[in-house]
């Protein structure tokens, strides 16, 4: 009864795909920007880049999740997982255009993964557990690059790194939670077709 109690609460607007390209782009992003002579503005805006690609990915992911399910636009109150995280998000947009008009990019890395750690925190109960874990995994590494020196905006790997690997493992989670629920709806189909 816990178990059908839980599967009724978790929440799978998100694609584990989306994810897994959104850390694909930082990754391929901070691989570019190590590589070349790029200077210190073009660093922010193909971080930026890599943002709007990823936020139109999962939110597009997303879209398309609530537009194919039964009732679509009558069930709004499906989305509420995904606004619990907004503001996080809000606030990260916010603290990026105060930090960037103060010329204090470097701390815009750390700013950026504890506001995104954050954004993680409300689907504790709704998300596979793994997804709180790389909450707290982008908490604390966003807590390191803002307290450690040299691991600010011209270093691109910090970035590009956690990104890789927070997004790469809660894609895998998103897509190994699914297709455990796609077997256990497959069993209780079966199961009933074999009721007398």
């Amino acid at each position: 009864m816990r178990d059908a109690l839980q599967e009724r609460r978790q929440f799978r607007g998100y694609s584990g795909r989306a994810r897994l390209f959104g850390g694909g782009l930082a990754l391929a992003c901070a691989v570019v920007l190590a590589t070349h002579a790029v200077p210190p503005k073009a660093h922010f805006r193909a971080w930026l880049i890599v943002l709007a690609m990823a936020l139109a990915a999962n939110y597009g992911a997303l879209a398309l999740w609530f537009c194919s399910r039964e009732g679509a636009g009558r069930d709004r109150a499906a989305l509420r997982p995904a606004a619990d995280a907004l503001a996080p998000l809000l606030l990260g947009g916010l603290l990026t255009f105060v930090l960037a008009r103060a010329g204090a990019y470097d701390l815009l890395f750390g700013t950026w993964m504890c506001c995104y750690g954050l954004a993680h925190l409300p689907y504790r109960q709704t998300l596979p557990r793994l997804n709180f874990l790389v909450g707290l995994g982008y908490l604390t590494t966003g807590a390191a690059c803002l307290l450690v020196p040299g691991l600010g905006l011209l270093n691109p790997w910090p970035m590009g790194v956690v990104f890789f690997i927070g997004e790469t493992t809660g894609g895998c989670a998103l897509i190994w939670d699914d297709r455990r629920h796609e077997q256990e709806l497959r069993h209780a189909r079966e199961t009933n077709n074999h009721e007398p």
